[in-house]
């Protein structure tokens, strides 16, 4: 099949001979003509819309000049006018480098513009956040820093997206340290939010306290160490017999594994209380969770029989878990994956649209792990009687991001981290 676009439209295709019109047998034929993604896709998916009306004179001289003159000298002599009489207070940057895309990897901030127009519709869609995204070339930590630093005055926080580890760490890190404005890395806290939420119904379901259970998480990189955070600031795991074991490509994290990383670090300073050696098989004996942040390939169905009797999966990796559900032994009594294909869909939307709404309401100063646990307890409790096929909601159920905005408004006033 024919493209089906202008060849005649040069500003776009660009000028292919005197007339803009493409030579006589170079017809270029689009391989993805009959794919719907790319239909959604074609002039991307956002636009600008004014929210004044621009009828004639009078009316362009309030939105320009002379009028924003007046506006803007307001906003040099009161500098937090800006959070009354421009959109800082409801916009949101989406920055990435592009370095570590959904499961494409490295493909740089071109190719990540996709990932974050869409990740700018779901913010305006769930949440009524405008977002914007910003996707830059620069690929040290230094450069990612100033770049958040430099564009901070337009937006009311940012959302590092895509930005791989280890580098992610030390510039969310920074820029929350240097900013007074959230920062928050939705590849990790988004995910551990979720996770969190998940888990606590789970353990309902099959009547353990968080305190006792056994985690095992298998892919320590951005998700894996963020969700080990919130799950140990939950006290998941801490009555003495429960644990907290991180598994990554060489193995189980344990005392003497040699060149860690400090994330990795903290899963040996934090867990793996009986100093287990060995890989997935090993650490996943006797366990009563799963926590699959890897990919497919990594863990055997029949690793999960030798867990704990009533155990829990959760087999996040995407397009494919790391075990597909149908293949779960008997003794699995909770399932979860990252797909809206199976029951309990893992999925960051249930997180960051309502966290952003909550933490931009109050002008919040920072995001904190207290506001991530508030989010996390406001999505489990909107599951009022969890049951294996039902322990978080879906991304579609009216009020979920109103009471994650609610929870992370609450918590952030108590906290002092606000403007108003």
């Amino acid at each position: 099949m024919t493209s089906t676009a202008d060849p005649t439209d040069t500003h776009r295709h660009g000028d292919d001979g005197p007339s803009g019109q493409i030579p006589e047998g170079m017809e270029m034929t689009d391989p993805y003509a009959d794919d719907p993604a790319f239909e959604l896709h074609r002039g991307g998916k956002l636009t600008i819309a004014s929210r004044v009306p621009i009828d004639g004179p009078e009316d362009l001289s309030l939105a320009y000049t002379p009028g924003v003159g007046r506006v803007s000298q307001a906003v040099a002599d009161e500098p937090e006018r800006v959070w009354s009489l421009t959109g800082r207070g409801n916009a949101v940057a989406v920055l990435s480098n592009g370095t570590a895309v959904l499961g494409l990897g490295d493909i740089g901030p071109q190719a990540a513009m996709p990932v974050m127009e869409g990740k700018a519709v779901l913010f305006k869609q769930f949440g009524d956040v405008d977002a914007y995204p910003v996707c830059v070339d620069a690929r040290t930590v230094d450069e990612m820093v100033a770049i958040g630093k430099a564009i901070a005055p337009t937006f009311g926080g940012i959302n590092l997206e895509d930005i791989k580890a280890p580098e992610c760490f030390e510039i969310e890190r920074r820029l929350q340290d240097e900013l007074d404005i959230p920062v928050f890395h939705d590849d990790q806290h988004g995910t551990a939010i979720v996770a969190l939420a998940a888990l606590i119904n789970a353990a309902e379901v099959v009547g353990k306290r968080v305190e006792e259970l056994r985690v095992v998480i298998v892919g320590t990189g951005a998700a894996g160490v963020a969700v080990a955070e919130l799950l140990h600031d939950a006290r998941v795991g801490q009555d003495g017999t429960g644990d907290i074991i991180g598994v990554d490509s060489r193995g189980i994290l344990h005392r003497e594994r040699d060149g860690l990383t400090p994330t990795k670090q903290w899963f040996v300073d934090h867990g793996n209380c009986d100093d287990r050696r060995g890989g997935v098989r090993e650490a996943l004996q006797g366990a009563d969770v799963l926590l699959g942040l890897s990919g497919p390939g990594i863990i055997e169905a029949e690793w999960l029989a030798e867990m704990a009797d009533d155990a829990v999966v959760f087999a996040m990796a995407n397009p494919t878990p790391e075990v597909m559900p149908e293949l779960m032994p008997s003794n699995v009594a909770v399932i979860a994956t990252g797909r809206s294909d199976y029951p309990n869909q893992i999925n960051n939307v249930l997180a960051f649209p309502g966290v952003f709404r909550g933490m931009l309401d109050v002008q919040a100063t920072r995001c904190t792990i207290e506001m991530k646990r508030a989010a996390a307890d406001a999505l489990a409790d909107l599951v009022a009687d969890p049951v294996a096929d039902r322990i978080i909601p879906g991304a579609f159920e009216p009020g979920v991001a109103d009471a994650v905005a609610e929870a992370v408004r609450a918590k952030a006033r108590e906290l002092g981290h606000v403007r108003s």
